[in-house]
Parts: structure tokens; C-alpha cells; sequence
């Protein structure tokens, strides 16, 4: 299962990039610069403020940590599916490469941290053009980092896991599916109190959700109880996202 080598994928993954695959990268970090822009600048200027919690804040500053997380789920989630999709079901690459001493936890371990370390450049990208812009109230806003690597980390496991139950691109489509919803309407950009009660607390159990209380837990110098709960949340996620992956990867090109 496991010969210590994840690191071989990242060396694979560095070569990779270097020669075709930086143009993704760049255009994914300008998504959420680009929504930062029409959204908090555009329609900041109609909405004004925002109240959340017991304080009112500007609508800009209030989307900004939220784009942040999205950032994060983005960067890593899109390199966790589509690329896995295609190293699983087209060139076969896992195959020859379980034919070596490498096990599936290794491919697992080094596939999901190449795609953290695309979330995490998505986000310092991210935090260095929204301190140029003024939006980080404290120097907290530096622990929005590894916050965000977290949520990379816990949507790249995930991702990974269910992309190795797909087998057509028409089945990976369900990907995009349920991501769109789910960055609209899990409070980056505006507070989830304007839904029914039912709703938010179905809200509530996303996963990008949690990822946004979290980044803006720290964005703010905001640290509770509610935290650990987003933490745990993502620590689980992760588990569960290397387990089944290392099983699935097995059953699929060791039988």
C-alpha cells in the first residue's frame, strides 16, 4: 500500500508544469480576483454594508476571506478530478505506475498535495492582491492561510476519492453539478441568515461552508469554539478522502 514515495508525483507534477500545464493555473487565479472586482466593487457600491454577527461591516471586506476559501477549494479541487480523471481513465498513467515500487497511498498522498500546493498559491496570489487593496483588517489575516490550505487539503482528498468511481466525462460533469451551487450559496457572498431555517442548516453541513467560517474566523482575529468544529470537519473530510482513494486505487490496478 504504501513504499514512502509520494514524493516521486510532485516531482512529476513540477515537470509537468513547467512545460504546459501553467496556463490553468494562472487563469485560476484570476476567477476569484475577477468575482472580487464585479462583486465588491460593483455591487458593494448598491449593497453597502453588511451585518453579521453583532458587527456591521463593508460588503467588500465581508466577500474578500469568502473568495479566499473559494480560491482554495478551487485550485485544488479542479486539480484533483479532472487530472486524476485523466491519469485514471485515458494514458492509464496510475497503472504503470503502480507497476513500480510505488503503492496506491503514495500516489494518493502525492496527487492530493500536488493539488493542496495548487490551492495554496491560489490563496497567497489571492491575499497579496487583497492587502494591496486594503481588505485585511489585522495581521490575523496571515493564519487565513493555513486555513485555507486545510480546505484545499480536505477538497482535494475529497475529490480525488469520488473522481476514481467516474468513467466518462459525461459522469464528471456531476462535478461542476454540485461546485456552482455550492460556491453560490454557502455565504462568500453575502450572510446564509437570509435563507429559511431548514435551508441554512442544509447549508450548514457543506463542506465550503465550513471553509468560509473558518478562513473568516482568522481573516477577523474572530477565534471560538467554532473553529475546532471547522477544523475537525476538515481533518474527517481528509481521512476519509486518503482512505477511500488508496482502497479505490488498489481494487482498480492491483486485483
Amino acid at each position: 500500500m504504501y513504499a514512502g514515495r509520494p514524493y516521486v508525483l510532485l516531482e512529476r507534477g513540477w515537470i509537468a508544469f513547467r512545460s504546459t500545464n501553467w496556463i490553468p493555473v494562472v487563469t485560476g487565479f484570476v476567477e476569484p480576483v475577477l468575482f472580487l472586482l464585479a462583486f465588491g466593487y460593483g455591487m458593494g457600491s448598491l449593497v453597502g454594508d453588511v451585518t453579521t454577527g453583532s458587527k456591521t461591516i463593508d460588503y467588500t471586506l465581508f466577500i474578500a476571506p469568502g473568495l479566499l476559501a473559494n480560491s482554495a477549494m478551487n485550485g485544488a479541487i479542479y486539480d484533483s478530478t479532472w487530472n486524476v480523471f485523466w491519469k485514471l481513465n485515458e494514458s492509464k498513467l496510475y497503472k504503470t505506475m503502480l507497476s513500480t515500487p510505488l503503492g496506491p497511498l503514495d500516489i494518493a498522498l502525492g496527487e492530493i498535495t500536488w493539488a493542496l500546493i495548487r490551492g495554496l498559491v491560489y490563496s497567497i496570489g489571492f491575499l497579496t492582491v487583497v492587502t494591496a487593496l486594503g481588505l485585511t483588517p489585522s495581521f490575523w489575516a496571515i493564519l487565513a492561510i493555513p486555513a485555507a490550505s486545510l480546505v484545499a487539503f480536505g477538497f482535494a482528498s475529497f475529490g480525488m476519492a469520488i473522481t476514481s468511481y467516474f468513467k466518462t466525462y459525461q459522469q464528471m460533469g456531476f462535478i461542476n453539478f454540485v461546485l456552482l451551487p455550492m460556491t453560490l450559496f454557502s455565504g462568500s457572498l453575502y450572510p446564509i441568515s437570509v435563507y429559511p431555517d431548514w435551508l441554512e442548516k442544509v447549508i450548514m453541513a457543506l463542506p465550503l461552508w465550513h471553509g468560509i467560517e473558518l478562513v473568516r474566523a482568522f481573516w477577523f482575529g474572530e477565534i471560538n469554539s467554532g473553529v475546532f468544529v471547522h477544523v475537525t470537519y476538515f481533518v474527517v473530510m481528509i481521512g476519509i478522502g486518503l482512505f477511500v482513494t488508496s482502497r479505490r486505487l488498489r481494487a482498480l490496478f492491483l486485483r
